[in-house]
Order: structure tokens, then C-alpha cells, then sequence
């Protein structure tokens, strides 16, 4: 992959490129920098079935020069208009030019659309950056009760909420 030719656009995922292009930039941070745990490859695997279905969203962001797939980010749904942001990603070769910012920005619109209450997110201290752009969207730190899921992803020490 080249590094940008231009501006991103953020769209809904519509195709198993799509699809694949969401697993393939997800697997290189996780591997990278965790362990890929079953239920991330259940997600990545087959995210129209585990996310779309349910009434969640996967956001791409895509170099509109090449039409790339450069940057990815996660709505899961949960009951009571309670949704997840999950699976961000940007492409090594296009940090640093906002598509992070974008992709947040984008997903909190669509939980609006999509009549959500309530997002909430977790992550790790090793991920400074994204932290860094959670806050600035407005998270805050919560604690575990918080969560609507009793089991979740082993490596999210920090856990946050869009109040």
C-alpha cells in the first residue's frame, strides 16, 4: 500500500473486499502488538453476520485517489441501544493524517443514526494515540461494572464511555 494520494472518505461496509480489507488491517495491530483471541476472529471473520446483522456497522475509510481501504472502525450493537466501538484501525502508511479522527467522528454519528444511548469502548495503555483520540472525542475512563458484557477482550485495561 502507497501512502495517501488524497483525502479519505468514510463509508458503510459493502462487500466481501470490504470485509476483508476490515480483517486483514485489524489482524496486522492485533498480532503485532496482542494476542488475536477467538472472539476477534469470530468478529473479523464474518463481520456482516456478528456486526451488520445485529444492527451494527462497520466504517471504512478509503483513499479516494487509489479507493484503498486505508482505515476501519466497528459499531457492535448491544440491548438498549447500548453499541461498541470496536476494531479501529488505520494502516501504518496513512497514520498521522486525521483518518483516526475521522473514523471516530464518523462512528459517533452513525450510533446517532442508529439510535444509540449510550458508546462505550475499551482499549490499552499501550495504545497511547488512540487513547489520546478517545478523550479528545469526549470519552471518559469507567470501571468494568460498567460494561453491558460480563466477558470482554483481555488486553482493554482502559475501558471508556461517551458521555
Amino acid at each position: 500500500m502507497s501512502p495517501l494520494s488524497a483525502p479519505t472518505v468514510v463509508s458503510s461496509i459493502a462487500s466481501p473486499s470490504d470485509a476483508d480489507a476490515f480483517r486483514a488491517l485489524n489482524e496486522e495491530w492485533i498480532s503485532r502488538l496482542f494476542t488475536l483471541e477467538e472472539e476477534d476472529r469470530a468478529v473479523l471473520g464474518n463481520p456482516f453476520d456478528r456486526i451488520v446483522g445485529p444492527g451494527g456497522d462497520v466504517l471504512l475509510a478509503r483513499d479516494t485517489g487509489t479507493g484503498a481501504v486505508v482505515g476501519c472502525v466497528a459499531l457492535l450493537a448491544y440491548p438498549d441501544a447500548v453499541f461498541e466501538l470496536a476494531k479501529m484501525a488505520v494502516a501504518p502508511v496513512a497514520q498521522g493524517h486525521g483518518i483516526g479522527r475521522q473514523l471516530i467522528a464518523a462512528a459517533i454519528d452513525r450510533v446517532r443514526e442508529l439510535g444509540g444511548a449510550r458508546l462505550f469502548l475499551g482499549t490499552n495503555s499501550k495504545l497511547g494515540p488512540a487513547v489520546h483520540l478517545y478523550e479528545d472525542a469526549g470519552f471518559v475512563r469507567i470501571t468494568r461494572d460498567r460494561l453491558p458484557v460480563a466477558d470482554y477482550y483481555a488486553r482493554a485495561d482502559i475501558l471508556m464511555e461517551l458521555m
